[in-house]
């Protein structure tokens, strides 16, 4: 569990074949500092598990499935990249609760710049945009960010396709993470609140349980 707070930026230094996935190895010298042998540490929002180390490196595999969800596929040595530690119990919430379990990717559709801020626009799978609301919590290649506007539910038979949502980043947010890096065109993970998820999950469920028009109770 972790709270999307970034703790260091990172880098990638190698990357293996490892079956159908990869092994990375990354370089971070804070993440690694009280790490032991299959702890977890958040790289860019996907939680990967320690499978070797040194004083400022881990090494982790990726299984296919986390390649086929995320900007980590075709990742290689030299990309820099979020770093967190998994939360101590006893720590404090300062973002809020990111599994490390991405949804899946977003493209950056635009920035604007503004005196002490930034405003990006990401574009996000339709089916993901009901779970991403207006003054709620998204993560952002592991960064906790609070979303500044989202696109409005599509009228009943309009197209589906062109959702987004913004976030505005704070120079702190700039300086101390990737984001500060991007680019239209780049691709981002995602991962959206927990909370939503499972409210969508229970009502897809009452839903199919409820009685159809005219049928009998």
């Amino acid at each position: 569990m972790f709270t999307g707070i970034v703790e260091e930026v990172g880098r990638i230094t190698a990357v293996e074949p490892s079956g159908d996935g990869v092994r990375v190895t990354v370089e971070g010298p804070k993440a690694v500092s009280d790490a032991a042998h299959g702890d977890s540490i958040s790289v860019s929002g996907v939680c990967l598990t320690v499978v070797d180390q040194g004083t400022d490196w881990f090494t982790a595999d990726v299984m296919k499935q986390t390649l086929d969800m995320s900007t980590l596929a075709g990742v290689t040595p030299g990309r820099a990249v979020n770093l967190e530690r998994a939360t101590a119990a006893h720590g404090r919430l300062g973002g809020h609760i990111v599994q490390g379990h991405i949804d899946g990717t977003g493209e950056l559709l635009e920035v604007r710049p503004g005196a002490q801020w930034r405003v990006l626009r990401i574009g996000l799978p339709y089916e993901l945009a009901p779970l991403v609301v207006d003054k709620g919590s998204i993560s952002v290649d592991g960064v906790s960010l609070t979303v500044s506007a989202a696109s409005p539910a599509p009228a009943p038979g309009a197209a589906t396709d062109g959702a987004w949502f913004e976030v505005s980043l704070i120079p702190e947010t700039l300086a101390a993470t990737t984001l500060g890096a991007l680019e239209p065109g780049d691709r981002v993970n995602l991962e959206t609140d927990i909370l939503a998820r499972h409210v969508q999950r229970l009502l897809s469920f009452a839903a199919a349980a409820a009685p159809t028009e005219g049928g009998s109770e």
